[in-house]
């Protein structure tokens, strides 16, 4: 992949405001605004793209809108990472790790039956916990270190977008939850999630952030389920002699999402129950 310099900052320029003519005062704030402004350009309707989970585009209608930053919210203990390797298999992949070397997820995706090839990671788990020379480090915590990995991870979205041009993609983020816990400002991370937003916009695909419930502070969450065009909200049950996984998509923007709650399981990928007994 090729590397540029990320150049995502903007500074403010101040600007003398210009005088208000007598024709304008007797239009009211509105008006004037109105007047003003440019027309916003008109974005195409969005082509609904398949997730990889044959079942699942079933009760979506075929997948989700191209271009949707969609928020996974799992219940750790569910498994639900196995998600995130067949929506792999739908095209091509730039995968963030933050949790684990690369090479123990190539190896899980590999030993349930799925392809890698396609799957191009990003390494921020050794970036951050590793020096240049392979020795583990503590930066939990290190204020300086964690804003490091934030401007490591938009200079590599940067070219992702510049590798990526006219190319149907998936960007994965496993997990999001990582950069909600750093030690840095809550506009940081408030920038990344803007900073995702608009990239996954520019891109013909579609990008996950894989957050674990529990572990988020509310405030940075609740930024998250807004900025989101897709939300899937996974929940575990654990009844007197089974185990049983369910997924709600309470939000969709560009679709009427669905008031189904979808039980799963997890076997050689994720396996859909398409029964409706779910109380």
């Amino acid at each position: 992949m090729s590397m540029m310099p990320y150049e995502g900052s903007h500074e403010f320029q101040y600007q003398e405001p210009k005088p208000v003519t007598r024709q304008q005062e007797t239009k009211s704030l509105y008006q004037r605004i109105k007047g003003n402004a440019e027309p916003p350009s008109i974005l195409p309707a969005s082509t609904i793209m398949p997730t990889g989970i044959a079942l699942l585009d079933d009760s979506l209608g075929g997948g989700l809108p191209s271009s949707s930053l969609v928020y996974f919210s799992a219940n750790p203990r569910s498994m639900s990472e196995v998600f995130l390797y067949q929506f792999s298999q739908a095209r091509k992949t730039y995968y963030f790790t933050t949790s684990r070397r690369p090479h123990y997820i190539q190896r899980d995706i590999t030993n349930l039956g799925f392809d890698p090839s396609n799957i191009i990671f990003v390494d921020v788990y050794s970036e951050y916990y590793f020096t240049a020379t392979g020795d583990m480090v503590n930066n939990v915590g290190n204020e300086f270190a964690d804003s490091k990995i934030v401007e490591f991870t938009e200079y590599n979205l940067n070219n992702i977008l510049l590798d990526s041009k006219n190319e149907e993609v998936n960007i994965v983020f496993d997990t999001f939850s990582f950069y909600t816990n750093l030690n840095v400002n809550l506009g940081l991370i408030k920038r990344l999630i803007n900073v995702l937003y608009e990239a996954t916009k520019e891109v013909s695909g579609i990008t996950y952030l894989y957050g674990l419930k529990g572990s988020i502070p509310e405030q940075v969450e609740n930024e998250v389920f807004n900025s989101s065009d897709v939300i899937f909200d996974v929940t575990m049950d654990c009844a007197s002699d089974k185990i049983i996984n369910k997924l709600s998509i309470p939000k969709i923007r560009g679709m009427i999402p669905s008031t189904d709650v979808i039980k799963f399981n997890v076997a050689r990928g994720v396996s859909i129950d398409t029964s409706r007994d779910i109380v």
